[in-house]
């Protein structure tokens, strides 16, 4: 089952696997403030469901990742600079999940 979402990623599941696409094609799938919000909530969410054991986060059209949107960042629509607790500048960067990832 796939799910497409406004926020800059894709999910899809495969039995008890999570597929976690960035896809930003226009920004070689960097990652802004919305996309930062959306992967750590997609993976705190991850890390609560019993039915999923391990995750895949992977970047479409042959990009993984340009890093943070500095596009973004100039126009003031950066990541968070400051963090609190888990969230990371690319949101889920300090998250202690308990199940791996693979990226």
């Amino acid at each position: 089952m796939s799910t497409p979402a406004p926020t800059g990623i894709r999910t899809e599941t495969d039995g008890p696997i999570l597929i976690v696409t960035i896809d930003r094609p226009d920004a070689r799938n960097a990652v802004d403030r919305p996309t930062a919000d959306a992967l750590y909530e997609t993976f705190k969410a991850f890390d609560a469901d019993d039915d999923l054991s391990v995750a895949i986060l992977t970047g479409a059209n042959g990009n993984f990742c340009a890093g943070a949107d500095l596009k973004a960042v100039a126009e003031g629509r950066g990541n968070k600079s400051v963090t609190e607790g888990d969230y990371g500048p690319m949101g889920p960067s300090r998250l202690d999940l308990s199940k791996p990832v693979i990226a």
